[in-house]
């Protein structure tokens, strides 16, 4: 049996648009119910919610069954947190608050096995599909996506330098983040924010290199992915139903 190709980070390296769901409501049937809506990546995310490892395999196993590719935020730039996410069959890793080359160093080399990285080597693990998949530690390197999150201005002063690390596929922008670093907290569109981010990104757009974002305005997202961006996610599972509860009582009341 051979390793399957991972479409997001092939999609990454051929500069194809790539629209984005978050996902943080830690239910395999809500992802499942999300997986078939044709997004091209979902984030699973694991550091600004309760999932665990268990809740993170359930909803892997749910997107396995879409088109989506399901990668996963982990919850620190953890050696330990990315082996085990990895042997589950993470098809890639989002790593928050990257600050530096040496950290961004760090988070390629969790992905790496020996003599490229420290990851740990087991070989029964469902990555492997138990044993099975005979090609997996020669060809995994090339299929996993590797993401770095930028979130203060001092780690965006030095994107260009972080994206030149080796085994990166995409600089992500974090802008709740990197709005309250510049005194902007709770201000993610603050124009503000997006003219530190902005140039940042185009820097690395002109060089070739992915970068993404999350917004929950989609003609801001569309925006932002015709200005160049490879992959944005244009909103979360829990905010589409919070705002969808809302607008349909709304709209009942409104009647009464």
């Amino acid at each position: 049996m051979k390793l399957a190709a991972n479409p997001f980070t092939h999609a990454l390296g051929a500069g194809d648009k790539q629209v984005g769901l978050w996902i943080s409501l830690c239910s395999n049937f809500v992802a499942e119910v999300t997986a078939h809506a044709g997004y091209d990546w979902a984030l699973i995310d694991m550091e600004h919610s309760p999932n665990d490892y268990f809740s993170v395999l359930s909803q892997m196993q749910a997107f396995a069954a879409s088109d989506t590719t399901a990668i996963v935020r982990v919850e620190w730039n953890d050696t330990v947190a990315v082996k085990r996410l990895l042997d589950l069959g993470a098809p890639g890793i989002l790593f928050p608050m990257i600050q530096s080359v040496e950290e961004a160093e760090k988070a390629v080399a969790a992905t790496r096995y020996p003599p490229h990285g420290v990851r740990g080597v087991s070989g029964g693990t469902r990555a492997t599909k138990f044993g099975r998949v005979k090609d997996y530690v020669v060809r995994i390197e090339e299929e996993t996506t590797v993401l770095l999150q930028l979130e203060t201005r001092a780690a965006v002063e030095r994107a260009e330098a972080i994206a030149d690390v080796d085994g990166i596929h995409g600089i992500f922008f974090g802008p709740a983040d990197i709005a309250a670093d510049i005194g902007k907290l709770g201000k993610p569109m603050d124009a503000e924010v997006w003219a530190l981010i902005k140039p940042a990104a185009q820097k690395l757009i002109a060089k070739g290199i992915p970068v993404g974002t999350l917004v929950l305005d989609p003609a801001f997202a569309t925006e932002l992915l015709n200005e160049g961006f490879t992959f944005v996610a244009c909103g979360t599972d829990a905010s589409l139903l919070a705002k969808a509860s809302d607008h349909l009582l709304a709209t009942v009341k409104e009647g009464l």
